[in-house]
C-alpha cells in the first residue's frame, strides 16, 4: 500500500470517533492537517484547535458548536455528500476549545493548518459557497468553494468536488509545490474521498516529472489521499460517483498551479470539440 494513502477506519472508529487523522507529523510536511469524525446522535466530541486555524466542514448530519462565545445549533443540510448541495462549514481561529454535539448520525470533517492570526469565529452558510461547473467532456466535475482565497483565512483553502463515474478530475495534471516560483504556490494538499454506491472506488495517481514520485492508488471510501508534491489526477470507475475534500495550505495562500504540458489541450476547445 502506498505511503501516500490513509485508510479509512469507519468500521473501527476510535471512541471520540475519529476515523481518520493526518498531521504535518505523519504526513512528513508542514502545513495541512485533517480529521474526520463519524459521531452518533448526542455523541459529544470536546474540541482544542491549538496553535490551527480549523475550518470545520459538515459532510452530513446535523450538528451543533458550542464555543467560548457563540453557539451555532442545529448545523447541517445534507444527509450524504451526494445530494450535491454546498454544505454549512465553521470558521475557528486558534487557541478556541469547543464542545460539539451531534444532532443526528453526523459526519465531520477538520480541515486544519498553523495559524496565529485573531481573525473572527463564522458560519460559513451554503448560500455563501461559490459553484462552478469546470472542464468538458469526460473531464467534468461540480465544485463547491468552501474557503476560497477570495475569503479571510491565515493558510486554508477548502473545496469539495463531484465527478460523475467515468469521468476524470483534478485533470489536466497540474502541480502546485514550487516554493520558488512565480507561476505557482507551494501548496500541500489532502484528497478525503467518498463514493456512490459506498463499495466503489477511484484511482488517484501522485507523480512528479522525473517520475523520482509515481504512485498509483486505488481509493475507497473513505480513504485520504496525501499530496506533498507533484500532479494528482483522479478517474473514476463505471458505476461510482465520486466526491472528494480537498484542503490546501502553505505559506502563501494563493492557488497558482502549473499544468503538465502533454495534457494541457484537454482544456481546450480541441478535446470539447472532440467527437
Amino acid at each position: 500500500m502506498s505511503y501516500l494513502l490513509s485508510k479509512s477506519r469507519k468500521n473501527h472508529p476510535e471512541k471520540n470517533g475519529e476515523v481518520q487523522k493526518i498531521t504535518p507529523l505523519t504526513a512528513g510536511w508542514e502545513y495541512v492537517g485533517f480529521e474526520v469524525y463519524h459521531l452518533k446522535p448526542q455523541q459529544q466530541l470536546e474540541f482544542d484547535t491549538q496553535n490551527t486555524e480549523v475550518c470545520f466542514v459538515v459532510v452530513a448530519g446535523k450538528a451543533t458548536f458550542n464555543t467560548a462565545t457563540e453557539t451555532f445549533s442545529q448545523i447541517g443540510n445534507r444527509t450524504t455528500p451526494f445530494e450535491r448541495i454546498p454544505p454549512y462549514a465553521l470558521y475557528v481561529p486558534h487557541a478556541q476549545s469547543l464542545v460539539i454535539q451531534a444532532e443526528t448520525d453526523l459526519e465531520l470533517a477538520v480541515c486544519r493548518a498553523p495559524s496565529q492570526g485573531n481573525l473572527p469565529i463564522r458560519l460559513i452558510k451554503p448560500e455563501e459557497i461559490g459553484v462552478e461547473k469546470r472542464g468538458y467532456g469526460h473531464n467534468q466535475r461540480l465544485v463547491h468553494n468552501i474557503l476560497p482565497e477570495t475569503e479571510s483565512a491565515d493558510a486554508l483553502l477548502v473545496v469539495e468536488v463531484f465527478t460523475d463515474e467515468g469521468n476524470t478530475s483534478s485533470f489536466p495534471s497540474h502541480k502546485h509545490d514550487d516554493k520558488n516560483s512565480l507561476t505557482e504556490t507551494y501548496l500541500e494538499e489532502t484528497y478525503y474521498h467518498r463514493f456512490s454506491p459506498s463499495q466503489g472506488f477511484a484511482l488517484q495517481r501522485v507523480y512528479t516529472a522525473d517520475h523520482t514520485l509515481d504512485e498509483c492508488m486505488a481509493v475507497y471510501d473513505g480513504d485520504v489521499v496525501q499530496v506533498p508534491r507533484g500532479y494528482h489526477p483522479v478517474a473514476t470507475i463505471a458505476g461510482y460517483d465520486n466526491y472528494y475534500l480537498n484542503v490546501m495550505a502553505g505559506p502563501v495562500r494563493k492557488w497558482k498551479f502549473t499544468w503538465e504540458e502533454d495534457h494541457r489541450w484537454i482544456n481546450t476547445e480541441e478535446y470539447e470539440k472532440k467527437p
